[in-house]
């Protein structure tokens, strides 16, 4: 077994993100929603499903909000089952097959005709894409040191946005150029580029499986697992109430992971169809945010190790607030439109990754040092992040019925964003955060 803190196994935990996050940037932030939205979009934007009429925008956002309530109501329960049986690879390398296959049968969503492949292989791919995250996420205390945490985590987005953004080019070339390669079907391109974001999930993941540890605690449970299981939930449940620290993280974070997973999910779509902006357009915007996320996710922890987590977290919800603000400023009339566009996508990939890092660190360092239910204990941080999401889902989805535009709803979203920055001020000095 590699050493905990060790290079090679760090290096490995890491690895997961190359794998997995060309499912974040090319399904949910770039490719297939302006596919989605382009293939839905005649009779104004109105489609059908369940024998209902929908606005397109409105179904795309309830069906991930669905997604991301399903992985809150598992994850807890699976997650006290991996801590009590050893078994958290398993349970993580299930989720990455399940989501990896669901993002390959995006191949067959062809247009409105077969939009209801499109809506449950989507609904399917997030739940493997989040589920598989809890179980990644708990190993962050098990396989580096406390002191280490801010820069490992940051590592792993690092990896994430480089990897990503190799197969994105790739698939932009493909989309946007697709006679270079012999392709004249006219959403071939986009499909294909779906497969290969299964492919490069499933693929690359193996290298993380091959070197994570499975039941580092050397855990030998009894026959009725499941119902052990399930009972050391309710320890855990019972712990957290107690520990107060932990408990206004979390209310911080669910209140301002509403208005960073809603623009990661919706902003391509906000850019697109209340700014107008060219699909090209886009792309750049969305490559820059990228390749600054870079920069940003490394000088972030970088900081947090002199003036502490909560202090650099807040930092990057003021820029968070700030960058809202300004999105909703913005007007589609505007001649320098574009290059405000191109600042407001720098802004935003300067924190994007920070605050995710940072909290996920934050969070790792708050855990109590003797326990063994990693799983368990990151399972209620993802499920606090996935009922933000459905309660950004739910509101965007309620916002774009009303004004058939995002615009407002990006307003709202600042108003979380201070709302996490007066929360995380309640956070006493602890250990390792300060």
């Amino acid at each position: 077994m590699l050493e905990r803190g060790g290079k090679k196994l760090i290096n490995a935990w890491a690895f997961y993100d190359w794998a997995n996050s060309v499912y974040s940037l090319v399904i949910s932030t770039a490719v297939f929603p302006i596919y989605y939205a382009s293939v839905t979009e005649g009779d104004n934007g109105i489609v059908h499903f369940l024998g209902t009429d929908w606005y397109n925008t409105t179904l795309y956002s309830y069906a991930l909000g669905f997604s991301f309530l399903i992985v809150a109501l598992l994850s807890p329960i699976l997650s006290s089952i991996a801590d009590y049986t050893g078994n958290k690879k398993r349970f993580m390398q299930f989720f990455c097959v399940l989501g990896s296959f669901s993002v390959g049968m995006l191949y067959f969503f062809e247009g409105k005709e077969t939009l209801w492949i499109g809506i449950v292989f989507t609904i399917l791919a997030s739940i493997g894409f989040w589920a598989s995250l809890v179980f990644y996420n708990a190993y962050l205390p098990e396989i580096a040191l406390p002191e280490q945490q801010d820069r490992v985590s940051a590592k792993g987005f690092m990896y994430g946005y480089i990897g990503s953004v190799i197969l994105l080019g790739f698939n932009l070339s493909m989309v946007m150029k697709p006679e270079i390669y012999g392709i004249s079907e006219g959403t071939l391109a986009s499909r294909i580029s779906f497969v290969m974001v299964a492919i490069w999930w499933l693929g690359f993941a193996q290298f993380t499986f091959k070197r994570l540890p499975n039941n580092v605690y050397h855990k030998k449970p009894e026959k009725d697992y499941i119902f052990k299981g399930i009972n050391a939930l309710k320890g855990i449940v019972s712990d957290i109430k107690k520990q107060y620290e932990l408990k206004i993280f979390l209310i911080a974070f669910f209140v301002y992971s509403i208005g960073v997973q809603s623009v990661i999910l919706l902003a391509s779509i906000y850019f697109s169809k209340d700014l107008n902006l060219e699909t090209s357009d886009l792309i750049i915007t969305i490559l820059i945010m990228q390749l600054v996320g870079i920069v940003g996710a490394y000088s972030f922890s970088r900081l947090s190790d002199r003036i502490g987590n909560i202090k650099t977290l807040k930092i990057t919800i003021v820029i968070w607030a700030i960058s809202c603000f300004a999105g909703y400023l913005l007007e589609k009339g505007d001649p320098s439109l574009l290059s405000k566009v191109y600042a407001l996508g720098a802004l935003l990939g300067l924190v994007l990754g920070a605050v995710q890092s940072l909290s996920r660190s934050t969070y790792s360092k708050l855990l109590p040092e003797n326990t063994e239910s990693h799983a368990t204990y990151f399972s209620f941080f993802d499920v606090t992040e996935k009922i933000s999401i459905v309660v950004g889902m739910i509101l965007s989805g309620i916002v774009a019925s009303y004004t058939n535009s995002l615009r407002l709803f990006i307003l709202i979203l600042g108003v979380f964003f201070i709302g996490g920055f007066i929360i995380l001020s309640f956070m006493n000095r602890t250990k390792h955060v300060k």
